[in-house]
């Protein structure tokens, strides 16, 4: 669980490193939100906490330099939090359990001996680092909300071949998840980037919005008003980049 690189805000992929490549500081927040989710899985957590999880993740490293604290430890202490943020309360134990399994496939659960409380305990004061360090602000409005209201509509003006026919909504909400890994809830606005996922989903399979050459303004600022097409193609641009650190990190 070593800490290495240097201070990110913002979420996102916020630049290249050498050869174009993702900074080590955006790897290093890539595997552990990946822990984050996956574990969230383990302890049945639904979607809206395991967001908030990786949000709480992102705003803290925002203020604090990735190499001052044990970046799995504050995940860990997250998925806590945002259990007690959502009203889906999780054990201590059963986070220390699915996270040792993690890290050690196979392995038993971890015996209730002193290093079990040393690390139960560090949980519980990495928590109140948490939010001193965000200021008890531990509330967000995710994009979940809006995109399942966006898809509705959409289904509304598509015929009914093209939308059965492609996987829209499981690639739109498939691209919001994977969102969090890069962090991008917190460089963009809910509603924007609610649309950016299902203007991306659209692109993927070809699926054209009917009648969208005659309308006064594009499908996408009907939902969003002042959202801009450079906004989309940032947020896009963000999207291909968590996936290329994908490709590149076991």
């Amino acid at each position: 669980m070593e800490a290495v690189g240097s201070e990110s805000c913002g979420g996102g992929v916020a630049g290249p490193g050498a050869e174009g490549r993702p900074a080590p500081v955006e790897r290093v927040h890539f595997r552990v939100t990946r822990f984050i989710m996956e574990a969230g899985v383990k302890l049945g957590m639904h979607s809206i906490p395991i967001a908030t999880a990786c949000t709480i993740y992102h705003k803290f490293f925002c203020e604090i330099n990735l190499d001052a604290y044990d970046p799995y430890l504050v995940a860990m202490s997250s998925i806590y939090l945002a259990g007690k943020v959502e009203e889906q309360h999780l054990r201590t134990r059963d986070i220390i359990n699915v996270s040792n399994r993690y890290f050690n496939p196979g392995s038993e659960p971890l015996e209730l001996d002193s290093r079990f409380w040393e690390l139960r305990d560090s949980i519980v004061q990495c928590e109140l680092l948490v939010l001193r360090v965000l200021r008890f602000q531990v509330s967000f409005q995710h994009p979940h909300k809006y995109l399942l209201h966006y898809l509705v509509s959409l289904k509304n003006w598509l015929n009914r071949y093209s939308w059965q026919r492609t996987p829209v909504s499981v690639t739109a909400w498939a691209l919001l998840r994977d969102s969090y890994h890069g962090g991008l809830c917190l460089r963009f606005r809910a509603q924007h980037l609610a649309v950016a996922v299902l203007y991306l989903a659209l692109q993927v399979y070809g699926v054209e919005v009917p009648a969208e050459a005659e309308a006064e303004k594009p499908w996408w600022q009907v939902f969003s008003d002042d959202l801009t097409k450079p906004i989309i193609d940032n947020i896009v641009s963000d999207l291909i980049q968590i996936y290329s650190m994908d490709t590149e990190i076991p």
